[in-house]
């Protein structure tokens, strides 16, 4: 999403942007993409779980994946589990299976109808089953991004796990280059699927930020920051259990927990139970709940924080909201994992931290809130960075420059 609002800002450059299995639902969204989905989630679904769906005619193909079918499914789709979707995921990393060659001829048509394309630049590697035959029949160079497929990969059984990383690794042949966000995920992928290392060029994410502000600390009410889904994996819970500690040891006075973000359907249960722990712990009153990632609500988040902390369990390839908060002058306190020492290392808008325990999270949050003016250095030197380094200007032309290497 992001690479595409900044390419299509780049003078000199045409792109148009093509969604598949759902459309983008809300309005930040959906104005980036062109109308038609390719390989409708609903049809898809129902070729691989149902036999007598497996050569459905195309007129059944348009009435699944009619818009308001594909719109109710996309508001509905509140998971992130891979059960029930193993067999599809290897389809679409696959080269030339048969369940969705006929989709594939559908998009190259239209790929080629519009006129000559340079690039087709793949979002990520669980669609890279695509590329020979759009290389094929469009005669064009193709680009995948490589972004998290780990998360998606690592909840599947084997053998579908091994199979997934193998077939990349098999289909990346069929790729002139990959983008990853980081080095860390670079030799993370590499490890994986064996792909040459020189075919990957890294390029962090940049931000589509605004006016920039350098928050000062002052003598407000103290507040750590929580900015991401509300789950497990995002380790919500050990950031409530820092926080619940330092409140018993009362080295703040008065400091409160700010959680902006949404979760799914998978994830009530667990923040049932955060509620519950915040609760017993007679702190329901100190912490306060931001439902929206966007508008007045995030720009609000922010304003009343004074560092924030996504303690995820699980190394990151990236971590956009690191940007987001050091673009607010929000200072972060992240794990020692992944790609984190790697981005906090770029902006200096922030300190990371031995994982995995709870103590170590509140002793790293308890010197930063105790230091002032670290905290305002880390917020001017991270305002800086995101500015001036890690601008989605900055992102766009260096993906343009990997465009250019692999046309000539």
């Amino acid at each position: 999403m992001i690479y595409v609002s900044s390419l299509k800002r780049t003078e000199g450059f045409d792109i148009s942007a093509i969604p598949l299995y759902l459309p983008p639902i809300g309005e930040e969204y959906g104005k980036e993409f062109e109308n038609p989905v390719f390989f409708g989630a609903i049809s898809l679904y129902l070729r691989e779980k149902i036999r007598m769906f497996e050569n459905m005619p195309s007129f059944l193909d348009k009435l699944f994946d009619a818009p308001p079918f594909l719109r109710m499914a996309a508001r509905k789709a509140g998971t992130t589990r891979t059960e029930g979707f193993e067999e599809t995921t290897i389809a679409m990393i696959k080269g030339n299976d048969p369940t969705r060659d006929r989709e594939i001829a559908r998009l190259s048509n239209y790929i080629c109808a519009s006129g000559k394309s340079d690039i087709i630049h793949l979002s990520n590697a669980l669609i890279i089953g695509m590329a020979s035959q759009l290389k094929n029949s469009c005669s064009v160079s193709i680009i995948c991004s490589l972004q998290n497929e780990d998360d998606w990969i690592d909840q599947m059984k084997e053998p579908y796990r091994s199979e997934a990383w193998g077939l990349i690794g098999k289909e990346s042949h069929n790729v002139d280059l990959f983008i990853s966000p980081s080095q860390y995920f670079k030799e993370f992928v590499i490890s994986k699927t064996g792909i040459q290392a020189d075919k990957i060029h890294v390029i962090p994410s940049g931000l589509d930020a605004g006016t920039a502000v350098i928050k000062e600390r002052g003598d407000s009410i103290p507040a750590i920051g929580y900015f991401s889904r509300l789950s497990y994996h995002n380790g919500l819970d050990k950031l409530v259990d820092a926080f619940i500690l330092l409140r018993k040891e009362e080295k703040i006075p008065g400091l409160q927990l700010h959680l902006c973000g949404g979760y799914t359907g998978d994830d009530k249960s667990f923040v049932r139970e955060q509620f519950r722990k915040i609760k017993g712990n007679n702190l329901d009153s100190v912490v306060k709940i931001y439902s929206s990632f966007h508008g007045k609500q995030k720009e609000e988040f922010f304003k009343t924080i004074d560092l924030m902390s996504v303690p995820v369990r699980k190394p990151d390839a990236y971590g956009l909201y690191i940007l987001e908060a050091n673009s607010a002058g929000v200072p972060v306190v992240q794990p020692a994992t992944g790609a984190f020492p790697e981005i906090v290392g770029m902006t200096n808008g922030g300190i990371t931290y031995q994982p995995d325990s709870v103590e170590a999270l509140a002793d790293a949050l308890l010197k930063l809130l105790t230091d002032r003016q670290k905290l305002n250095e880390l917020s001017r030197s991270g305002v800086d960075a995101v500015y001036n380094k890690l601008s989605t200007a900055n992102m766009a032309n260096r993906i343009i420059s990997v465009y250019k290497k692999a046309i000539t």
